[in-house]
Order: structure tokens, then sequence, then C-alpha cells
């Protein structure tokens, strides 16, 4: 389906790597007839405003001439932050052993949110350690996962 965050990927990847910046992934929102496109880069030096600046330039003309979004839509460009989303097997993997929350389109076990640590990642699931109980998650079935940051209380 046209507008669909795989197609957008697609289209906007190379202007992104063409910059030097990685392109983590795309959410999409939409509210009625308005649609929220939110990027996700990342660098080894990490992101500021002016790259952030950068990237919605060049991504918008993009979007201006493939027109692949329909109706009115709002891009945004982000910095993956602590809680950073993951959104192929790589990234999982890139953080194994690393706690996440991950919410499911499904029901599985009873549950759609899970949080825990990354065990292993395959090609089409990651096993978490939830209460020392593992739970293989289908990546098909993943609405959602992001890095769920641990904080050192201790001064």
């Amino acid at each position: 389906m046209k507008g669909e965050p795989a197609d957008l990927e697609s289209l906007l990847r190379p202007t992104v790597e063409s910059m030097g910046y990685e392109m983590l992934g795309i959410q999409l929102h939409r509210r009625g007839k308005s649609t929220r496109v939110r990027v996700f880069i990342d660098s080894d030096n990490g992101i500021d405003l002016t790259d952030c600046e950068r990237v919605s330039n060049q991504v918008s003309g993009v979007l201006d001439v493939e027109d692949p979004i329909a109706g009115n839509y709002t891009l945004e460009i982000s910095s993956p932050g602590l809680d950073r989303p993951l959104f192929e097997p790589a990234h999982y993997r890139r953080f194994t052993g690393a706690r996440i929350r991950v919410k499911l389109v499904h029901k599985q076990d009873g549950h759609r949110h899970y949080t825990g640590r990354i065990k292993q990642v395959t090609d089409d699931s990651v096993v978490l350690l939830v209460d020392n109980t593992e739970h293989s998650l289908a990546f098909d079935n993943i609405q959602s996962a992001r890095i769920a940051p641990e904080y050192d209380t201790e001064g």
C-alpha cells in the first residue's frame, strides 16, 4: 500500500545514507486526514538539531517530488534517544543482553506487552528473558519495541 513505512524506507534510505547518516526506521501515525512521519536517524557522532535540520530539508524535497503520502503530513526527523526504537533483526542483535519493552499486535500467552532482556535473535524472532522465563516473539507480531533504559540509582 502506498505510504507504508517499508515503501517510505526504500524511498528515503538512499538520501539519508548518502548524507552519512544511518536511517534506523520510520514510524507513521495517522489521525484522521493527517499523518505524522517520524524518521529516526543516527551517526557515530550522535545526532543534534543541525543534523535533523539537514536531513529534514533533503527528505522534504524527496517527499515533495515523489508525493508518496496521501493527504496532509508532518515530517519529523529524530535521534533514537535513550529509549531507541528497534525496527529490524539487526537492531535487536546489536543490543543483545539489553532490556527492552515490546508491544505485540496480537496477544501471546495472554499478553501484548513484554519487558525483558534480549537473549537471542533469529531471522524471524527475538527471545526475551522475562523473570527467568524465555518468550520467543515473532517479528511479524511486534508492533513496536524500544530499549528500556536502566539508570544507576547509586550516586
